[in-house]
C-alpha cells in the first residue's frame, strides 16, 4: 500500500509472469521427456501429436506437410512465452511511473508549503516512488530470466523434434 496505487498491477504482473512460467516449465518438461523416449513408446507418450507426425512420416507421408504440422504445434507451445518478455518490459515502466508520481507528490508538498514544507510529507512522495521503482525491478528481472530459459527450451524442443523429423524421414529415403 506504500507504494501507491501502481503497485496493483506490477503485482498483477508478477503472479501472472509466475502462472505462465509455472505452467510453461511444466508443458516443456513433459513434452522433452516424451520426446526423448524410443520411437516404439512415443505413441503412448504425451506428446502424440508429434508421434502421429513422425509415424504418417515413416510410412511415406509428404514432409513439408507433416513439418508444416508439428511447426503449428510448436507455435501452439510458444503462446504465452512472449507474455513474459511483454512484463518484464512492462514491470520497469509501471514502477518509473510510480517514482515519476511520487516525486511529483514530494514537488506538490514544496510548493503548497514552501520552504516550510514538512520533512515527512516530501519523505511520503519519495517512498512511494522507490518502493515502485524497486517492485517493478524486483518482477521484470526473474521474469526476463524465466522468459530466456523457456526460449532456451522451445529452442531444445525444436531441435528435438527436427532430429526425430530426419530420423524418420531417413528411414523413408531407406526403404526406397
Amino acid at each position: 500500500m506504500k507504494g501507491g496505487p501502481l503497485m496493483w498491477p506490477i503485482l498483477v504482473c508478477s503472479i501472472l509472469a509466475l502462472a505462465i512460467t509455472i505452467h510453461k516449465t511444466i508443458q516443456f518438461k513433459v513434452v522433452l521427456k516424451g520426446m526423448r523416449r524410443s520411437a516404439s513408446d512415443l505413441l503412448d507418450s504425451p506428446v502424440q501429436q508429434l508421434a502421429a507426425y513422425l509415424h504418417a512420416l515413416a510410412h511415406g507421408a509428404d514432409q513439408e506437410h507433416t513439418s508444416l504440422a508439428a511447426s503449428q504445434d510448436l507455435n501452439s507451445l510458444e503462446k504465452g512465452v512472449g507474455a513474459l518478455s511483454l512484463i518484464a518490459a512492462i514491470a520497469p515502466l509501471l514502477g518509473l511511473t510510480g517514482t515519476v508520481l511520487g516525486m511529483i507528490d514530494s514537488f506538490r508538498v514544496i510548493a503548497a508549503h514552501g520552504s516550510s514544507a514538512q520533512v515527512g510529507l516530501l519523505a511520503k512522495g519519495i517512498w512511494e516512488a522507490l518502493i515502485t521503482t524497486a517492485a517493478g525491478l524486483l518482477v521484470a528481472i526473474p521474469v526476463e530470466c524465466a522468459y530466456h530459459y523457456l526460449q532456451r527450451c522451445l529452442d531444445e524442443i525444436a531441435l528435438a523434434m527436427q532430429g526425430l523429423s530426419l530420423q524418420f524421414g531417413g528411414k523413408d529415403d531407406d526403404r526406397n
